[in-house]
């Protein structure tokens, strides 16, 4: 059965129309990473500021922010096994868009190429950066096509998809020319966890996203306003992990809320539950149970103020 669905805020939830913004790498080589990003990902350098022995750099589709590298050459690589990053999503438009950016990917020596699936909400092509952050790249189903079952979750699976027959049906020569200017924006950011019911105190109870599925072995996944996810946690590397050490890797999970009363309403659920907490007025920077870094913030003007979180 196939539903279509109307959220409506309430007390404890986020905003409907709350949404991700640049995801935060901490990276030991900037120009290694910033020239990966950019040739295999087609984004294109928008900002950069220097903040003492850090250099940070923004890279996008057009004036849209996609990711933040932040250079730290002193620290340790990624540990796959700690609570952190699983990968990081970025949606396109439509498949003509996915299929030039996944072939971009796929030219680039230094990707490595981890899988693809179809989830029945979405079709999704997987790789790993040189440093080892995961990176999704894929597009939506129309939510039309999307169905629940009799408990309300999103059906999402895990089928096979050819790459090259994708490629073959949807690929054109004007997408891959112009891949560059075609829109993207971060979809969604997919979190290793220690274990799934502090990833939901966490992230469902304290910030407000609502479940969307739960019964997925080791995973839970969440959104806001009736999204398939806009977060996802598992343990399937991670079961048991304690707090993060510092590493490279994930440096900031960027969330964006619109209104201030967002922010009033979250800073009453974190106070509630004793969560620290820093409030700028603009954004709050909270650390979930393993000391990632979550930033809520209200819609950055320019990147210039991304830059200044």
């Amino acid at each position: 059965m196939i539903e279509t669905r109307e959220v409506t805020t309430a007390d404890g939830i986020l905003n409907p129309f709350t949404g991700m913004d640049a995801v935060t790498l901490r990276v030991g080589d900037l120009e290694l990473m910033s020239s990966y990003y950019a040739n295999a990902l087609a984004l294109a350098p928008i900002e950069e500021r220097t903040r003492g022995r850090e250099v940070h750099r923004v890279l996008g589709r057009g004036q849209v922010p996609m990711v933040r590298l932040i250079a730290t050459p002193d620290l340790p690589g990624v540990d796959p096994r700690q609570a952190g990053l699983f990968h990081t999503a970025f949606l396109f438009d439509d498949a003509a868009t996915l299929a030039a950016t996944v072939l971009r990917a796929a030219q680039d020596e230094r990707s490595r190429f981890t899988g693809s699936s179809d989830h029945l909400v979405s079709e999704a092509f997987y790789f790993t950066d040189p440093e080892g952050n995961g990176v999704e790249l894929y597009t939506d189903r129309d939510r039309s096509q999307w169905q629940y079952d009799a408990n309300g979750e999103v059906r999402m699976s895990t089928l096979y998809l050819d790459p090259n027959a994708y490629l073959n049906e949807h690929l054109t020569e004007p997408a891959f020319a112009g891949v560059g200017e075609a829109p993207g924006t971060v979809g969604h950011v997919h979190l290793q966890v220690g274990d799934i019911p502090s990833a939901r105190a966490f992230y469902v109870d304290a910030l407000g996203f609502q479940a969307t599925v739960g019964s997925y072995p080791g995973a839970l996944f969440a959104s806001a306003g009736g999204y398939h996810h806009h977060i996802a946690m598992n343990t399937w590397n991670s079961a048991g992990a304690g707090p993060r050490a510092a590493s490279l890797g994930l440096g900031d999970v960027a969330i964006t809320v619109p209104a201030r009363d967002d922010l009033d309403a979250l800073a009453a659920r974190l106070k509630h539950r004793r969560l620290p907490f820093a409030d700028d007025g603009r954004s709050i920077v909270v650390a979930d149970p393993w000391g990632t870094q979550v930033t809520l913030a209200l819609p950055a003007v320019e990147a210039d103020e991304l830059l200044g979180r």
